[in-house]
């Protein structure tokens, strides 16, 4: 398990920092009248830019290089 954390520590950091900002865009800016699905609440804005930090973090993280090279069909 910690293994696997450690492992896509990216993903969490993101999601950290999304969450942090979710939370200030509600409470610097959000929705004024109520009927915005996403910044009418501290809970949708904090979990949504948390699911958008994760993401657009995990966009940097590296892939790992297989050992295995793909060998071609040599049988026509």
């Amino acid at each position: 398990m910690k293994n696997w954390i450690l492992k896509n520590k990216l993903y969490w950091i993101g999601a950290i920092v999304g969450a942090v900002a979710g939370y200030l865009y509600w409470k610097y800016v959000g929705c004024l009248t109520g009927t915005c699905s996403i910044t009418s609440s501290p809970v949708n804005s904090t979990i949504y830019f948390a699911l958008m930090g994760a993401l657009l973090f995990g966009l940097f993280k590296k892939e790992q290089k297989q050992d295995k090279a793909i060998q071609p069909d040599e049988t026509i």
